[in-house]
């Protein structure tokens, strides 16, 4: 993420929510800068005997209504100001489910892709050395990202552990099973996304049977988004991921697809007679849902007068620019927000983190449960916000999300309590 000014960009969604409820000046104020940014470099020893450093944060955005809850992700073009930014959209996304968390993340600005698995538990151990002190089960719990995964949250958790001198799960979750993870945690983001779907699919006017799916970016949201969809009868008609995009109006054979990525190969090795196109015109491809799941501003001004989806399921977070929701909302796309569509992945991180807390977990079943009931319940109000104040459903997840905000910041005393 190359923009310096991508926490405004998000902060200009929170004004236009303000202008739909009456809340205290307090809340913006509170609510505009993060609480801490803290940043450090890691050393560590590389495999041939040199020692490397690495840049690295951890943001605490806000922790009004509870502990700061965030992923820590490993990626070269990491920047203070994206980390900020993804722990303010944690914030509200937060408060939208009515999770008891604030919203915090952390990046180390590396390749992963360059390090040996070796270096690459020593920079995860690293991490928690740096900042032992920030994070902790009631003060800021991590959790996995863009390019890091569940054994290297169950080498930060070890890493903790040591340091305690004690067993403590609940410092992070995305964990290994094995290590306290909870069942669901690896579909978590994406089937949050398609149970909300799934539930307003009449109201979105999206066809009940064979729905065309299109997903941007097939990692680990991409890949899970494609086969629930496929399981129920949607047709994947394009994906994409860093090489390049393969699309066939038939449907394309997912489960190729999903062995070449499996092991380690390009969608374009598995293409199978459908068409090669670049990843740039993935987003014209015509379909019913259109899942960008990989990065942030991928649909933006350059780009959004060409989408031809009916609904923008967003799996990545910020995946669509101010300018861009403008330009869909013209169009009549709908865009159903990241701040809710991609809710799953905290909300059972929260699942996990509960888990931990009271040494009991629960079925696969159960999980399941739970997240299409607060999913469903809290796509019904953001539905109805929308319809109430003819808002688009980002602007009214936004209002959704500062309600509770507001709630909790006003219970601790506004201007107007102290000068009445």
């Amino acid at each position: 993420m190359s923009n310096p000014n991508i926490l405004d960009a998000a902060l200009t969604r929170l004004d236009e929510a303000a202008k739909h409820v009456q809340i205290d000046g307090d809340v913006l104020e509170k609510l505009k800068y993060p609480r801490e940014t803290t940043k450090v470099r890691l050393l560590i020893r590389m495999d041939d005997g040199s020692r490397k450093s690495f840049l690295a944060w951890r943001c605490r955005y806000d922790d009004t209504r509870g502990p700061t809850k965030g992923g820590i992700r490993f990626h070269p073009d990491a920047t203070a100001e994206e980390v900020e930014t993804l722990a303010f959209w944690m914030t509200v996304k937060c408060a939208v489910t009515n999770l008891p968390y604030g919203g915090g993340k952390g990046a180390v600005q590396v390749d992963p892709r360059t390090l040996s698995k070796a270096e690459l538990e020593r920079l995860s151990r690293a991490y928690v050395q740096a900042f032992a002190r920030i994070i902790g089960p009631d003060r800021d719990i991590p959790a996995p990202d863009v390019y890091t995964n569940a054994m290297v949250m169950g080498w930060m958790a070890d890493e903790y552990a040591s340091i305690q001198g004690q067993s403590v799960p609940a410092v992070i979750t995305g964990k290994p099973i094995a290590l306290g993870g909870s069942l669901g945690r690896d579909d978590a983001t994406a089937r949050g996304g398609f149970y909300l779907t799934r539930h307003l699919t009449q109201r979105l006017g999206l066809p009940e049977a064979a729905p065309r799916v299109v997903v941007q970016g097939f990692g680990n949201a991409g890949q899970h988004i494609a086969r629930l969809f496929h399981g129920a009868g949607a047709r994947i008609v394009a994906v994409s991921d860093s090489r390049g995009a393969v699309h066939d109006p038939n449907g394309l054979d997912l489960d190729a697809l999903l062995a070449a990525k499996a092991e380690g190969r390009s969608v374009l090795e598995a293409a199978h007679g459908a068409t090669v196109i670049s990843a740039e015109d993935l987003i014209g491809v015509e379909c019913d849902i259109l899942a960008p799941s990989a990065m942030e501003d991928m649909i933006h001004a350059g780009n959004a007068a060409s989408v031809c989806a009916k609904v923008v399921l967003e799996l990545a977070n910020g995946p669509v620019t101010p300018e861009a929701d403008r330009i869909l909302a013209d169009k009549g796309v709908i865009v159903l927000p990241d701040i809710l569509a991609n809710a799953g992945g905290v909300t059972v991180s929260y699942f996990e983190w509960v888990q931990n807390r009271q040494g009991y977990y629960w079925s696969l079943d159960e999980v399941h449960s739970r997240l299409r009931t607060i999913v469903e319940r809290e796509g019904d109000v953001v539905w109805g916000i929308a319809q109430d104040k003819g808002v688009t459903l980002r602007t009214a997840a936004y209002i959704h999300a500062l309600g509770r905000l507001a709630g909790a910041i006003e219970a601790h005393g506004t201007q107007q309590f102290f000068t009445s």
